[in-house]
């Protein structure tokens, strides 16, 4: 295909697009001047271990590499000059946009140039695309002056409008060998790969292909996605995630004002994340609507639809109760997938479709209990499934239902329902994003998700939403009260300058998780039990250090085994 011609030339920006350009992302010191001074750790694996094996096989040449530990500099450090060798990396585009993507780029850019003048940063024209046909442009301090801290735009089939994105994948042999063709003959130092899941998963794959042939080059993935489901223990979030929740949260809490205001319509609202609910956590937790479905929750509790339908209408009633004929739901895109019976309905259809069954012969090929749950879903569904839509039909038919029959006294049920996805896509970048971006480290795992059934080639799974962390643990301590008190939350627009503009996702702040300092402090106490527990000391010191070790032992075992405990989807007590 052809590339488009006015990528990564300059743009006029507006007055608060000219001002963002200003901001400048602050580094951690141990990223700061020219001396950084690293440390490597112990090796890395997958989160699963009974992965380990297959993982290892898969990954011969990069699986099992140490962790690497940015030390904070000293004051040698600070005086450090030396001259670092000039290099060549390439960057590409391979994921659908999110704020904060362009800072990725300047961030690398300005790294590079901070060790040495003369490396070279390449961007690839039009993603992989771009990337297969050695489609380059030389990223310089004037093509980077329109795009710092700037949001992502829709351009060349939906991408970041700086260097664009296209197919978004390299899965073929062919796809493979022309990525590391272009490597090759740009004689590159690295490639770094900026997108979500799918396109870190490619990373780790080209990596391990690129060192089982000797290439030189080395893959970085950087996790840029606004679902924020590519975390780990070291991982924290993906870029674009605190913008988007910021964003869609502005947008919900307005919701929820005008529910209020009118007094009569109930609030269907569907936000992006679909294998993974964090950003419908966080956006919950920003601007507290009534109600919120997971749909990690509801996969856990494997919740039939009748039953999801049934505890909203409970929430609904007990609204009513207290007069409340308004309120606002909040619930994940994915949410519909997580509904065991909608999921193996929409497996049948998939297989069918993939056969050329005519849409209107379909029903008839279904099994018998999918074809009763076809047709108990509404007409328009059955064409296209809006959560929203779907589950506000539902409803008011239950609700209606439950008036016949003199188990509900109340108002009719009204329902409005949204869907907020793209709106935030393109937003300015925050402050925390911005910053994140810029000085975003690598990650490349090769790891699957707890539970997962090892098939084919190993990939990198969405981290879903922990229904045994802090944050979703504060969501329901507070469902009660979201559910009846109203107390909706206003957080406002993104702030850029003031106390507002450096405020992180509640849902981080909560989990205040420090994983590899733990560690550090872990080891700290593991070498002052070896300090005083030395041959030559008391047998009641000896006694008491392996009482306590066996207890500490036995505690960890439990705590390891799964996790069993039954979590209500609502709390209306």
């Amino acid at each position: 295909m052809s590339m488009n011609a006015d990528l990564g030339k300059p743009r006029e920006l507006t007055g608060l697009q000219q001002r963002r350009a200003l901001y400048q992302p602050e580094l951690p010191p141990c990223l700061e001047g020219k001396a950084i001074r690293v440390e490597f750790g112990d090796s890395t694996t997958t989160i699963d271990p009974t992965c380990a094996n297959m993982v290892a096989q898969e990954f011969p040449n990069t699986f099992g590499q140490p962790l690497v530990h940015f030390l904070k500099p000293n004051k040698m450090d600070a005086q450090a000059n030396d001259e670092h060798p000039p290099i060549r990396v390439g960057v590409v585009f391979s994921g659908r946009q999110s704020p904060g993507g362009h800072n990725v780029i300047w961030g690398i850019y300005d790294a590079m140039k901070t060790q040495n003048l003369q490396s070279v940063l390449l961007g690839f024209i039009g993603g992989t695309e771009g990337l297969f046909a050695n489609q380059t442009l030389e990223i310089t301090d004037d093509v980077l002056s329109a795009y710092r801290n700037q949001e992502s735009l829709y351009l060349l089939e939906g991408g970041f409008d700086f260097l664009g994105r296209t197919v978004d994948q390299i899965h073929t042999t062919e796809q493979v060998n022309a990525a590391m063709s272009t490597c090759c003959d740009l004689d590159l130092d690295g490639l770094v790969i900026i997108g979500g899941v799918t396109s870190n998963s490619d990373a780790a794959q080209l990596a391990e292909t690129f060192a089982n042939h000797n290439c030189k080059t080395k893959v970085v993935g950087v996790p840029v996605s606004l679902n924020g489901d590519l975390k780990n223990q070291f991982v924290e979030t993906t870029v674009g995630f605190d913008t988007v929740c910021k964003v869609n949260s502005q947008l919900i809490s307005n919701v929820c004002l005008d529910a209020i205001s009118a007094g009569k319509y109930y609030h269907f609202v569907r936000v992006m994340g679909w294998k993974a609910s964090h950003v419908a956590l966080e956006c919950a937790l920003q601007s507290q609507p009534n109600m919120v479905i997971l749909g990690e929750e509801v996969a856990f509790s494997k919740l039939t639809l009748k039953e999801i339908i049934s505890k909203i209408c409970d929430g609904v009633q007990a609204r009513a109760a207290q007069e409340k004929y308004h309120g606002v739901l909040l619930i994940s895109e994915g949410l519909i997938e997580s509904i065991p019976e909608m999921f193996a309905l929409i497996q049948e259809i998939n297989i069918l479709h993939s056969n050329k069954v005519p849409e209107n012969n379909i029903p008839s090929q279904l099994s018998p209990w999918a074809t009763a749950l076809y047709n108990y879903l509404p007409p328009f569904i059955r064409r296209e499934i809006d959560t929203e839509q779907l589950l506000a039909h539902l409803v008011e038919a239950e609700m209606n239902k439950r008036m016949k029959e003199g188990k509900y006294i109340g108002r009719k049920f009204s329902s409005v329902c949204h869907f907020f996805g793209y709106q935030a896509r393109g937003s300015l970048p925050s402050n925390f994003d911005c910053d994140y971006a810029y000085a975003m480290m690598s990650v490349k795992r090769h790891s699957r998700s707890p539970g997962a059934v090892p098939t084919g080639k190993p990939v990198i799974h969405p981290s879903p939403v922990d229904l045994k962390g802090k944050a979703y643990a504060l969501l329901r301590e507070k469902a009660s009260s979201f559910l009846l008190d109203d107390f909706y939350r206003t957080p406002g627009g993104i702030q850029f300058d003031g106390s507002g503009a450096n405020v992180k996702p509640i849902t981080l702040t909560v989990e205040d998780q420090d994983y590899l300092g733990d560690i550090e402090l872990l080891q700290d106490y593991l070498e002052k039990v070896r300090n005083i527990v030395k041959p030559g000391c008391s047998r009641e010191i000896l006694k008491a250090a392996i009482s306590s070790m066996s207890s500490v032992k036995d505690v960890l075992k439990v705590m390891s085994a799964p996790f069993y405990a039954e979590l209500p989807l609502f709390n209306l007590n």
